[in-house]
């Protein structure tokens, strides 16, 4: 099965390698027609600590890093 990857904007960096990302996803709603927004975080592994909040990035699945993290930050 492939990994999923998924884009988002980095809402924390407050912890040690590991950045918050809120990912939004937008569909239409089945009986309304209307575009609906809606967001989930995702806690992911930054091994250098290089991304800073407001920073726009990718991120993979990956084998549970700890309770949390269950996806890794590939790119910028």
């Amino acid at each position: 099965m492939p990994k999923r990857i998924l884009t988002g904007t980095v809402t924390s960096d407050a912890n040690t390698q590991t950045v918050t990302v809120a990912v939004e996803r937008r569909f239409t709603h089945p009986v309304l027609k209307k575009t609906i927004r809606r967001s989930k975080k995702y806690r992911a592994h930054d091994e250098n600590e290089s991304f800073k909040v407001g920073d726009s990035v990718r991120i993979i699945e990956c084998a549970p890093r700890s309770k949390t993290k269950r996806w890794e930050v590939i790119t910028a």
